[in-house]
């Protein structure tokens, strides 16, 4: 269950983001997580629930959007998606990619990744009440 290990790290990203800014409490984040990451957005999604729990993170939604797999061939320049939906040796390692027109390597151009895009967070008010200019006289 690699995913609880990598809700850590999104937990502790996010904690350290929002004392930066000085946030009162994050109330949302969005993900996009490639599907060659090989990570169960549910697993992922509960993990975080619970290393949430007693931080400004608690009842924050997490939104976890999927990118395929984009993958191309350096011999032939084919191009294509790779969707390990149901492969369950995918959880074991990515598998030797062959491109299907030529045979030859294929290299991974997207769907690998695992990125913070957005943060919804609750920030002190920036505005503080002027002080009234002195008066002078002449």
């Amino acid at each position: 269950m690699h995913e609880f290990s990598f809700a850590t790290s999104i937990v502790e990203s996010l904690l350290d983001l929002a004392n930066k800014q000085g946030a009162s409490k994050v109330l949302g984040v969005h993900m996009r997580i490639g599907k060659l990451r090989a990570l169960s957005t549910e697993q992922l999604s509960f993990s975080y629930g619970i290393l949430a729990k007693g931080t400004i993170l608690e009842g924050s939604k997490l939104t976890v959007e999927e990118s395929a797999g984009s993958l191309r061939c350096t011999h032939c320049e084919y191009h294509g998606e790779f969707d390990p939906e149901g492969d369950l040796s995918f959880h074991f390692g990515i598998p030797p990619l062959i491109c299907p027109q030529c045979g030859s390597g294929l290299s991974i151009e997207g769907g690998d990744e695992c990125t913070i895009t957005s943060v919804r967070m609750l920030l002190p008010t920036t505005m503080k009440e002027s002080e009234p200019a002195a008066e002078t006289s002449n």
